[in-house]
């Protein structure tokens, strides 16, 4: 793996790197072992909400038929993650391919849950669940998606993965979404409060998005080899590539485009979110500036020409070039958690390409 890296734009003209090709190179395994797990509108117990995991998954439209176009499909990061691990370390697919799934469930009952707590209309260029069933019953999906992804870990046992192996990983995944559910409940804290710091920040990120990052590596490694440091090695580069990727995801909440992300781009700050680089202009912020901050953040609604003050706040104190520093920063600390490990060519160079992507994507 090279050391150097290109030159880079300023920020805002960084051109986003294409797609790895992992997330090609797994894809159908995914949805084949997800299609799997989601119960079939057949069963009349759950067809209705076998509509609704299905349309938050994007194969269905809010009517049950299929999807005219794949945009509301997320990234599968995680399940990609944990299969990538696996292969890297020449472990057996079908032992992780459950595990993957699992991931991707879990994950997902979490963002029907945060769209409930952010009140987010729209995710992934179409209504979230909520907005179009309500809230009550946005809850029961999420919880039963949760369950879903318990059940679907559980079918480890049964790939001729040993008892041990199944119960250590089966662990990890639970500790890391209780993690990811600590994380959001520090999240709903920082709303209310102006004196968040960065490291606090920090450990709420590693919290709310990176523990199941880092369990989805984790989890690979561990279904392809029973060596503990080469486990922990790939828990290392998920911890940092987690802080990378949600920096960048916060870089890209403020001065993303709206039609790439799917997502108005002052949506964040409507919604006076305490994202990375508002904690940051807190932090570094004084006299009136500051001033302006705190009241705007300390209002129910906020007018265009907040939005604007907040805007020129952020590039006064440097925000978006330090967010870009800070996500370059934990890229190149996930590059040296693996500088140890023994991979073959292909995955060293593989793991080059997930790390530029995650530090400079566009969406």
């Amino acid at each position: 793996m090279g050391s150097e890296n290109p030159p880079q734009l300023p920020v805002n003209q960084a051109p986003g790197p294409a797609l790895p090709a992992m997330f090609t190179r797994y894809k159908d395994l995914v949805e084949q072992e997800l299609s799997h797990a989601v119960p079939q509108p057949e069963l009349p117990d759950l067809s209705e909400l076998a509509v609704v995991f299905k349309y938050h998954l994007g194969w269905v439209d809010p009517t049950g038929n299929p999807a005219v176009t794949p945009t509301a499909q997320g990234k599968a990061l995680r399940p990609t993650l944990c299969l990538f691990a696996c292969e890297a370390l020449a472990g057996d697919l079908r032992h992780a391919v459950s595990a993957a799934a699992a991931l991707e469930l879990i994950h997902n009952f979490s963002l029907i849950h945060d769209d409930i707590q952010d009140q987010d209309r729209e995710r992934r260029h179409q209504p979230t669940v909520w907005s179009l069933w309500g809230m009550p019953k946005a809850l029961v999906s999420g919880d039963a998606m949760q369950s879903l992804g318990d059940l679907a870990l559980l079918s480890v046992a049964g790939r001729g993965v040993p008892a041990a192996t199944a119960v250590q990983v089966s662990r990890i995944l639970t500790e890391s979404y209780l993690e990811m559910i600590e994380g959001q409940c520090l999240d709903l804290g920082f709303e209310s409060s102006a004196s968040t710091t960065t490291a606090e920040y920090l450990h709420m990120i590693a919290c709310k998005t990176g523990a199941l990052i880092r369990s989805s590596l984790e989890i690979g490694a561990a279904l392809a080899t029973d060596d503990a440091t080469t486990t922990r090695a790939f828990a290392s580069f998920g911890g940092y590539l987690g802080r990378a990727f949600q920096i960048r995801d916060d870089y890209l909440g403020i001065w993303g485009d709206q039609g790439t992300t799917g997502k108005s781009t002052d949506s964040d700050i409507r919604r006076r979110k305490k994202s990375f680089p508002v904690v940051f202009a807190l932090e570094r912020s004084s006299g009136g500036s500051r001033e302006d901050l705190l009241r705007i953040y300390s209002q129910e609604t906020l007018a265009d020409a907040d939005v604007a003050r907040v805007l020129s706040i952020l590039e006064e104190v440097g925000a978006p070039e330090h967010a870009d520093r800070l996500t370059q920063e934990s890229a190149e600390q996930a590059r040296q958690s693996l500088a140890g490990v023994s991979l073959p060519g292909w995955a060293r160079a593989e793991v080059e390409e997930l790390v530029d992507f995650l530090a400079r994507r566009q969406y």
